[in-house]
C-alpha cells in the first residue's frame, strides 16, 4: 500500500505556481518543478496525476485567492463605486512601482494556452466569470445607493471592468513608462463616474 502525501500542499502549489508563472507552462520541465517544489517525480504524479493537473491545480487556487481578494475588498464597502476605484488605484500602484509581480498569472494563460488548451480555458473561465460576477454585485449596490444611474448595465459595466483590468495587467509586463498605467485607470474611473 502506497504511503500518503507528507506535504503541504498549498506551499507546493505556491512553489510550482512560481515556476509557471516565471517560466510559463511550456517553458517549465518537471525537471524544474522537481527542483522548485523539493519533491521526487513521483510524489508530483501520484498527487497531481501530470503536469497539466499540477498547472490546472495552480491555476485553481490563484484563481480562487484572486477570488477571494476582490470579494474581501468589495463587499460590505460604503462606496461600492469608490471602492471599485480603490482597486484601480492599488492595482496601478503596483505596476507603476513594480513593488511585486505585477503581471496576473491567469491572463499570463491565456496569452499562453487558452486557444490551444480547452481544458485551461474551461479552468479561466470559471474564474473571470466569479470575478466578473463580484464586479457586477458591487455594481448593483452602487446603483442601489445611488452612485450610479438607475438604467446602468452592470453587467456590461462590470465587462467593461474586466476587460480594462486585463489590459492594465498586460502592459505591467511592458514595464510602461511612468504615468501611462495611472492614465488607463483615470480613463476607467472617469467611465465609471459618467
Amino acid at each position: 500500500m502506497a504511503r500518503p502525501a507528507q506535504f503541504d500542499r498549498g506551499e507546493i502549489l505556491d512553489k510550482a505556481m512560481q515556476a509557471f508563472w516565471e517560466h510559463g507552462y511550456c517553458a517549465t520541465s518537471m525537471a524544474n518543478l522537481v527542483e522548485t517544489t523539493d519533491l521526487k517525480p513521483g510524489s508530483l504524479y501520484a498527487a497531481f496525476e501530470s503536469k497539466q493537473g499540477l498547472f490546472l491545480a495552480t491555476l485553481d487556487r490563484y484563481g480562487a485567492g484572486s477570488t477571494e481578494k476582490l470579494r474581501q475588498h468589495l463587499e460590505g464597502a460604503d462606496s461600492p463605486l469608490r471602492a471599485i476605484e480603490t482597486y484601480f488605484d492599488q492595482l496601478v500602484e503596483r505596476i507603476e512601482t513594480q513593488s511585486e509581480q505585477t503581471s496576473c498569472f491567469l491572463v499570463n494563460t491565456v496569452l499562453e494556452l487558452s486557444r490551444r488548451d480547452s481544458e485551461v480555458r474551461e479552468h479561466i473561465n470559471k474564474h473571470f466569470a466569479q470575478i466578473e460576477s463580484i464586479f457586477v454585485t458591487a455594481l448593483e449596490h452602487a446603483r442601489a445607493k445611488g452612485e450610479l444611474g438607475t438604467d446602468t448595465d452592470c453587467e456590461a459595466l462590470a465587462a467593461f471592468l474586466m476587460n480594462n483590468i486585463w489590459g492594465l495587467r498586460v502592459l505591467a509586463g511592458t514595464q510602461p513608462t511612468p504615468g501611462r498605467a495611472q492614465q488607463v485607470a483615470g480613463f476607467v474611473k472617469q467611465a465609471l463616474r459618467q
